[in-house]
């Protein structure tokens, strides 16, 4: 099967892409709405892309035709994010925070999430989330209809007994990733690992 995904076939890109290009992280964004509340929806085309400086990337389509996402919104007029990632035991409340609300209405009055301020920046992270990582903001690509946020990350939050204090590896029952599969619905667990050594030359 041969598939034109730029041309005769884009109205099912979204459908294919996100069922083929699994699993995803998820990045449970925050942001600050212009009356000072905090905006928070998940994005799975999300990915970290350097370390030196910690680089972090993701992608937002348009809410409608020409209209940003409020998350694009925030950022754009604030300059900083936070990441928090979602572990299984923030799944449901990363879930709930996906409906699409009005503007300026928070998603942590539908699923019951908490805040706590950041270390360096005005947006606060989410208390739930076992790892947060404050970011400023160094770009936004527009291509199309889409946004291509790139971020900057600064201070790292991680609950306690996720990383090793001596060797700084995590301990993967502490942390217990969640990935996004095909849509609408699809996740997976990441509780199945294994380990290949790395070729040595």
């Amino acid at each position: 099967m041969e598939l034109d995904l730029a041309g005769k076939d884009n109205e099912i890109a979204y459908k294919v892409l996100t069922a083929l290009v699994t699993p995803r992280p998820i990045a449970w964004i925050s942001t600050l709405n212009e009356d000072g509340s905090v905006n928070l929806a998940p994005f799975s085309f999300f990915n970290v892309f350097g370390s030196a400086p910690p680089l972090v990337i993701f992608g937002v389509g348009n809410k409608s035709p020409g209209v940003p996402k409020d998350t694009v919104r925030n950022i754009e007029r604030e300059k900083e994010f936070v990441v928090n990632l979602v572990d299984e035991h923030v799944a449901e409340a990363m879930n709930e925070s996906a409906a699409a609300l009005p503007y300026g209405e928070s998603e942590l009055d539908r699923n019951g999430c908490t805040t706590v301020a950041s270390l360096e920046i005005r947006t606060p992270r989410i208390a739930e989330s076992p790892v947060s990582l404050e970011c400023t903001l160094h770009e936004i690509q527009k291509i199309k209809g889409n946004r291509i946020i790139l971020g900057l990350g600064g201070k790292m939050i991680v609950r306690d007994g996720i990383l090793d204090p001596v060797t700084k590896y995590i301990n993967p029952a502490a942390f217990p990733v969640i990935g996004r599969m095909q849509g609408p619905d699809g996740y997976v667990r990441c509780r199945d690992r294994f380990e290949m050594a790395w070729p040595r030359t």
